[in-house]
């Protein structure tokens, strides 16, 4: 007989009913089920969940044994980051079952997250971002894919705005002078800003894209017709062609969509931007969110050290 949660789908609702976007309950919803397979996993009910489960479950993300939330097997190591991630969903559930007189098996508060290394931050120096940002024009074949990624890449480093913000984008958000309407995590509103450059490498990929029937501004090439007319281009194909073009480029430093993100914010800082501003144009509620953000380049940390230190 197959264990389940008690209480899940109201759990879910409450989720939606704070206002939660849909995108955050359904990751919440698949960190918990990951919990559920373990119980199955284990034949152990909720109500018998303890310490030594919880120290059990903690063990099952570490190691490559665990199930995915679709019931398959992983082949990839979780980061100490996923694996709070899900301990602090958990950690949530807990919370909303004794918020609702629920006899819960163990406080949320037994449950503590896993140690996380700090490493060294690294933002690729501005050359490689350019170069990363302009190679969609250099390796892509097809010229529609060529301007389309460009334009793409172009927004990101522009605008700082997080990759699902850039697939999410529709034309009608973007103003005449260059300034975007998002609507972004937890439904936070801000206003990023357009170079003059993107908004070239945006008009030279509508030029080319034409009138499709689509409410995005970046659409996939191919597999839209009148049934999916709403389709995106997907986060994990934009991933995987930036690893190509660092790839084919040779740069060594691991850069990602994310990365562009962080090169925006520090590169900034380096030139002087307000960190208040910052944390405004990346949408961050906490100031300390943004600081994390905001890694000066090794180089610039060299030249600091050079110009100031007093036994020069």
């Amino acid at each position: 007989m197959k264990i389940t949660l008690p209480l899940l789908d109201d759990y879910l609702l409450g989720l939606k009913s704070d206002n939660y976007s849909e995108e955050t309950v359904y990751n919440y919803e698949r960190d918990i089920e990951v919990f559920e397979n373990f119980l199955n996993d284990i034949n152990t009910g909720f109500d018998k969940v303890d310490k030594r489960t919880i120290l059990n479950y903690k063990a099952y993300l570490i190691s490559q044994d665990r199930l995915t939330s679709q019931t398959v097997k992983t082949v990839k190591k979780l980061s100490a980051f996923s694996i709070n991630r899900m301990l602090s969903a958990l950690r949530s559930y807990l919370k909303f079952l004794i918020k609702m007189d629920y006899d819960s098996p163990i406080s949320p508060t037994n449950i503590d997250l896993v140690k996380t290394i700090k490493k060294h931050p690294r933002v690729s120096e501005f050359e490689e971002v350019v170069k990363i940002i302009e190679s969609p024009s250099q390796f892509e074949k097809d010229e529609m894919v060529a301007k389309r990624n460009r334009a793409m890449l172009e927004v990101l480093f522009s605008t700082g705005m997080r990759i699902s913000e850039l697939l999410s984008l529709k034309k009608e958000q973007i103003d005449h002078t260059g300034r975007v309407f998002i609507r972004g995590k937890g439904k936070k509103e801000r206003f990023v800003y357009l170079t003059a450059r993107a908004q070239k490498h945006i008009k030279n990929y509508l030029d080319i894209r034409g009138s499709i029937d689509c409410p995005y501004l970046f659409i996939p090439q191919r597999g839209l017709n009148a049934h999916n007319k709403d389709k995106k281009v997907s986060a994990n194909y934009l991933q995987e062609k930036v690893k190509r073009y660092r790839e084919l480029l040779g740069v060594n430093t691991p850069f990602s969509c994310h990365s562009i993100r962080h090169a925006f914010a520090t590169y900034l800082a380096e030139n002087g931007a307000n960190p208040a501003a910052i944390q405004i144009l990346l949408g961050h509620e906490s100031l300390d969110t943004t600081t994390r953000y905001v890694h000066a380049s090794d180089r610039y940390a060299e030249d600091t050290h050079k110009k100031f230190h007093p036994l020069k």
